[in-house]
């Protein structure tokens, strides 16, 4: 009790000590801290709360943030086996993440992320945003609910920096009573601010092509969101729309006036949108003939320089890739590329007039089983950004009560999961056991030393049962955190070659301790062998004495 008391004034003492240095300092070191320290910094005391929940402190806060990369994997069935949705996050030393991320539902398809939140689609009612780091999440009702045709590109979140305002936005097609009318143009975007009680519609300049929203993309850069739509009289066939998150104004802007070559081999040519270190982008390359879907020849790439004198300069020119991906193209100074043999590359490129020589290409990750069509890269950070303040409008709704991994089509899924967990578990028991069994025998083996009288051959023995005893690799504590798809891929691979280990080991240390085993046996019997003879001998000699003394 005096010891706890102690304990107790003595803490009570360091917080004065810490809270006594001037705010600025304690702020300076707290804005060096990570997010998940300062989640627990918030429990200490009250005027660490109060600093590190201010509006300011977390701004400043997510200025020093560091970068990640998210690349997301949107759920599918591959081979008739379901696989849930699922990230994985790559920082700025290229270490990839090991645990799934919480907030991420196996449903849950992404289609935003700024500012450490995440705007994540499904096809109930609802959508969400949900903070990566923290956990917490806000559930909206959809400007349209069970509209047909809904896509989670058709939605786009954004953040403008001037007005501190997240928004959503969503394209519209024409519709009459929530049915599709023209499924390829939309004339309205729909608009919703986190914190407002409805969505507002906002008209187009024109009727737009929602194709081009679909098979380009779009992004979300300082402020605005940009997208391509189709412009005929254009050399590239398309522009740039702009919508502007702070003035809800739209504003076109041209291509470069260059026109990309064509080889004769390639077929119909495809343009992406893509941001790459905060700069508008765009990927032009052509498609195989008979593939629409795989690319052929040059990649190229160009970035937006002058927003108002719609100025560009082509950045990139490098050897086509599968796939493009985004919304972005890049982390750091290296492209991200798919191929179609299911693996992740990274490019780190070097400039000379414009046609880029390829430095080094670094396989990043294996994705399969997923479809290399079905990832998406966006960057970013984790942050201290609240969602309670939002919480009070009337467009929040609760999540379904069952919904999620709760549902009937992830019990499989979940089923594999507890059973790789048993597996392990398995494993380690059949290792203890063998361990234990391994000492009882190697007492046994030495109980029988001291019978082996030649102290040479008892000293080998001794020595060949201390080294044949099974040594496993340490048994880490399993965690109760999901992992990812790319640490399960790992987690099976690590169990499989577990299981053969142990088999190889119990096989060679059986092996070798039944051969010590015999060996003992046989000298003993030899000993045994040898003592009889030597008795007979000396009975056989005493006798012959005694019949020469007789005569």
């Amino acid at each position: 009790m005096v010891s706890e008391e102690v304990n107790s004034k003595k803490q009570r003492n360091e917080e004065c000590f810490i809270n006594c240095l001037p705010r600025d300092l304690i702020e300076r070191v707290f804005l060096r801290l990570p997010v998940s320290t300062l989640l627990m910094c918030v429990g200490v005391c009250k005027p660490w709360r109060n600093l590190i929940r201010e509006p300011q402190f977390v701004t400043l806060h997510l200025k020093h943030a560091s970068r990640f990369a998210l690349l997301f994997f949107g759920k599918e069935s591959v081979a008739g086996e379901r696989h849930p949705s699922d990230a994985i996050l790559i920082d700025e030393a290229w270490s990839q993440s090991t645990y799934a991320v919480p907030v991420v539902g196996p449903d849950d398809i992404l289609f935003g992320s700024c500012n450490g939140l995440l705007g994540l689609y499904t096809k109930t009612s609802s959508i969400k945003i949900a903070n990566l780091a923290t956990g917490e999440c806000l559930h909206l009702e959809k400007p349209v609910k069970n509209l047909k045709g809904d896509h989670f590109s058709l939605y786009s979140f954004g953040f403008h920096p001037l007005t501190k305002e997240y928004k959503i936005t969503h394209f519209l097609r024409d519709c009459v009573e929530d049915h599709p009318q023209n499924k390829d143009r939309f004339n309205f975007i729909q608009v919703y601010k986190l914190g407002d009680e409805t969505w507002k519609d906002i008209r187009t300049p024109e009727d737009l092509s929602l194709n081009c929203v679909r098979n380009s993309g779009s992004i979300n850069v300082d402020g605005t969101m940009y997208w391509l739509t189709e412009d005929m009289a254009a050399n590239w066939q398309h522009a740039v729309m702009s919508f502007d998150l702070g003035k809800e104004s739209f504003a076109r802007i041209q291509l470069p006036a260059s026109i990309p070559e064509d080889c004769a081999s390639g077929g119909p040519r495809r343009y992406w949108i893509r941001e790459i270190d905060g700069k508008i982008s765009i990927a032009t390359a052509q498609t195989y003939p008979s593939q629409p879907t795989r690319l052929v020849g040059e990649l190229q790439i160009w970035t937006l320089d002058n927003k108002v004198e719609q100025r560009w300069s082509q950045k990139y020119n490098i050897l086509a890739t599968d796939y493009i991906l985004g919304p972005c193209l890049a982390h750091g100074e290296k492209l991200l590329t798919q191929c179609r043999d299911g693996n992740l590359y990274l490019y780190e490129l070097l400039a000379e007039n414009v046609t880029s020589k390829v430095l080094k290409m670094a396989k990043l990750l294996d994705f399969s089983p997923h479809k290399p069509d079905n990832m998406q890269s966006y960057i970013c950070v984790k942050s201290l950004v609240r969602l309670d303040v939002y919480k009070k409008a009337g467009i929040v709704c609760r999540p379904n009560q069952r919904e999620g991994w709760e549902l009937e089509k992830w019990e499989a899924w979940q089923h594999m999961l507890s059973k790789m967990e048993e597996l392990w578990s398995r494993v380690h028991q059949k290792e203890h056991e063998s361990i234990e069994s391994s000492q009882q025998l190697r007492i046994q083996l030495n109980g029988l030393l001291p019978h082996v009288s030649d102290d040479s051959i008892r000293q080998q023995i001794g020595m060949k049962i201390a080294q044949k005893f099974p040594v496993f690799p340490d048994q880490q504590p399993r965690s109760l955190r999901r992992l990812n798809l790319i640490e399960q891929k790992r987690d099976i691979e690590a169990l499989h070659a577990r299981i053969n280990k142990y088999v190889e080991i119990i096989k060679g240390v059986t092996e070798a301790l039944d051969s010590i085993s015999t060996m003992i046996h046989s000298v003993i019997q030899d000993q045994v062998g040898a003592s009889s003879s030597n008795a007979v001998t000396s009975s056989q000699n005493q006798s012959e004495g005694e019949d020469a003394v007789e005569t």
